[in-house]
């Protein structure tokens, strides 16, 4: 969750940096006062609190079969600098795919009934809206567990932009200033508006959505292999997924599991031996089956 509120506002951020050295830093926003105050308590919020509250890896069943799921926090494996570097590092590829491509994509767009192309409102009311739905699609790749509560969070602070857009750009050009019916009269009409919003926000998911793929498949975490291992689980129809098990690969979990850790570099030293043991243990398994599976290994052996 830490890590999302970098992303976000970090993506949030460096389009208004892109902004200001696209007119050669002319101190003008690219958004609206109100729509920038907005971001974090309206368009934002609710997702991240809805994701602390409800969201979890795995059940509560598998975290006491799996004692050393809970290492995971002490060990420092979920928080290092790394994954906060990565995840900032995502919101500046996320900010630079939004910007570049709302700019090309409406630099020769004609969204007035006049015939007058885009301006500085309509692209600044476009980018906000490929952002807003950008760091919610975000959360909702990123969340492990959904429940109702989630959903509503995630699909009303989109929809509140939708909302708050027509309802203050409809208040006198004094107050609304720069968005005054901009929504209205510029965008609501324009299927160009509609086609960049979608395919904006999805492009800019693209590298961490590749990157999650890639992570999970081949250099899994501990509580991703639980993750796999329930999957495999539902996928065989067994009548209970979380105690009718894969015998052996739940053996072999649960050996490192059970084992005494301590903390701080003891435990980061006791994590690392019990990592590479189990991925020693993970390629063994997968060099014996014929034909090997990619991706996510499958363990037929514990050692004994």
């Amino acid at each position: 969750m830490i890590c999302y509120f970098f992303y976000k506002n970090i993506t949030f951020g460096v389009t208004l940096f892109l902004y200001d050295a696209y007119t050669s830093f002319s101190g003008q926003p690219l958004y609206n006062d109100w729509a920038m105050a907005s971001f974090n308590v309206f368009f934002t919020s609710l997702p991240v609190v809805a994701m602390g509250v409800f969201d979890q890896d795995v059940s509560a069943r598998f975290c006491l079969k799996f004692p050393m799921l809970y290492q995971e926090g002490p060990q420092d494996l979920l928080f290092q600098w790394r994954r906060i570097i990565g995840w900032m590092v995502n919101g500046v590829a996320s900010a630079v795919i939004i910007f570049f491509l709302c700019t090309a994509s409406l630099q020769h767009q004609a969204f007035r009934s006049g015939g007058e192309v885009a301006d500085m409102a309509t692209l600044g009311a476009t980018a906000y809206t490929c952002i807003v739905w950008a760091v919610n699609l975000q959360m909702y790749i990123t969340v492990s567990y959904f429940t109702l509560v989630q959903h509503v969070c995630i699909w009303l602070s989109v929809g509140l932009w939708y909302v708050f857009l027509p309802v203050y750009g409809a208040i006198a050009p004094s107050f609304s200033t720069t968005y005054y019916m901009v929504f209205v009269e510029a965008l609501a009409g324009a299927p160009s508006y509609w086609v960049v919003t979608l395919l904006v926000s999805a492009a800019s998911l693209v590298p961490y959505f590749t990157y999650a793929v890639v992570k999970s498949w081949f250099f899994p975490d501990y509580h991703n292999r639980i993750q796999w291992l329930r999957h495999r689980e539902r996928a065989k129809a067994h009548p209970d997924p979380e105690t009718s098990a894969d015998v052996e690969l739940s053996q072999v979990l649960r050996q490192f599991s059970v084992r005494s850790t301590g903390v701080g570099v003891s435990a980061r030293r006791d994590a690392t031996a019990v990592l590479r043991r189990l991925n020693s243990t993970t390629q063994r398994a997968d060099y014996s089956q014929s034909p090997p599976t990619p991706g996510v290994a499958v363990v037929v052996a514990a050692d004994r």
